[in-house]
């Protein structure tokens, strides 16, 4: 498999990472993981917990535009071990860094990694059209 296509698994899984951070700051804050209705809980987090739950959110509609950037990719016969590959691993880091960043209260440098994130997802579609 190519470093794009890895990029784009270890995306997948970044929700669930931080649905995992979640669990233990929703117990501590709210006493308990409500399972019948998390998102009627998430409604009620607040700092940290807030933030892996928007982080988690963020992630699955990230992961759509770069799923669908790198399908493009692929279909217009970009390099996948060139500028494609740089791009995708720019964008894997950022948008680990985006949640990283969410959860720890940090606005500023997620939306610098939102942007970078966005970046490199519009980069890669350039790359696909001039090709």
């Amino acid at each position: 498999m190519t470093i794009p296509l890895w990029c784009l698994v270890a995306g997948i899984f970044l929700p669930y990472l931080w649905a995992g951070v979640s669990v233990p700051l929703r117990a501590r804050q709210l006493g308990t993981v409500d399972l019948e209705q998390p998102r009627l809980q998430a409604a009620e987090l607040t700092g940290s917990g807030a933030g892996a739950w928007g982080a988690q959110m963020n992630q699955w509609e990230a992961i759509a535009v770069f799923t669908a950037v790198t399908m493009l990719a692929y279909i217009a016969g970009v390099d996948a071990a060139g500028s494609w590959a740089t791009a995708s691993v720019i964008w894997l880091a950022a948008r680990v860094f985006h949640g990283i960043f969410y959860v720890f209260g940090k606005s500023r440098l997620r939306g610098v990694s939102f942007i970078t994130s966005l970046g490199m997802s519009i980069w890669i579609v350039v790359m696909a059209a001039i090709v």
